[in-house]
């Protein structure tokens, strides 16, 4: 009589992980919820903050509001820990007060100087070809107020036509158009983006008129001052 045939042992997994186990999903490993841990104080925001500005240049208000949301990040633990509110609403408080307090002193100290960096944002917006309008709405951003963003942006000389050709230079259109001769309709959604972007009408106009080669070298010259 004939023996059954025996089932064909499977093929080892190059993995080394054993035949049975193929094709399942690994366990999802629950996600590990940071301790609150002691509330923000000065010393500890006082070394976030020089942390950050170890890394990105910064205005007062703008560190403020970094170390704010630090201190927003510990009252979230805090709360899911069931810490009672009336202790957590406390101590945010406190340390709100010392984020003001700390970036006050980064001032005097001169680590952070709200002039320096509006004037070398602005040197870098312009290149990036980014319209003067553009560029104040950016330092209100950042916490520069309007009388500083306009001294700034007076001083700095940028020149918008300069900033216009990056602009159309950046998108492909107008002198730097992949056609020699752009239409109507090329003309009309170029002056669309670059009226988006603040600038004004007669300087668009200007940059789209500007020959190839003229543009491309009037950027070059720019670089070089």
């Amino acid at each position: 009589m004939r023996k059954p045939d025996r089932p064909l042992a499977e093929a080892p997994d190059p993995a080394g992980r054993p035949a049975s186990g193929r094709g399942r999903r690994p366990p999802v490993r629950e996600r590990r919820e940071i301790p609150a841990g002691p509330p923000p104080d000065a010393a500890s925001l006082r070394e976030a903050a020089l942390n950050h500005l170890a890394r990105f240049s910064s205005t007062e208000r703008n560190l403020v509001q970094v170390l704010t949301r630090r201190i927003s990040r510990w009252a979230q633990r805090a709360a899911r820990e069931a810490q009672p509110s009336e202790q957590v609403e406390a101590a945010v408080a406190r340390a709100r007060a010392a984020a003001a307090e700390v970036a006050a002193a980064l001032v005097q100290a001169g680590v952070v100087d709200d002039a320096a960096f509006a004037a070398a944002r602005t040197r870098r917006l312009a290149r990036a070809g980014r319209s003067r309008r553009a560029t104040a709405a950016h330092l209100a951003t950042k916490g520069i107020d309007a009388d500083l963003a306009a001294q700034t942006l007076e001083a700095a000389e940028t020149d918008e036509l300069t900033a216009a050709l990056t602009h159309l230079r950046r998108r492909r259109q107008g002198p730097f158009a992949r056609v020699d001769a752009p239409d109507e309709a090329a003309r009309l959604k170029a002056m669309g983006s670059l009226a988006r972007a603040g600038f004004p009408r007669e300087v668009a106009e200007r940059a789209l008129d500007t020959d190839p080669a003229e543009a491309e070298a009037h950027i070059l010259a720019s670089r070089r001052d």
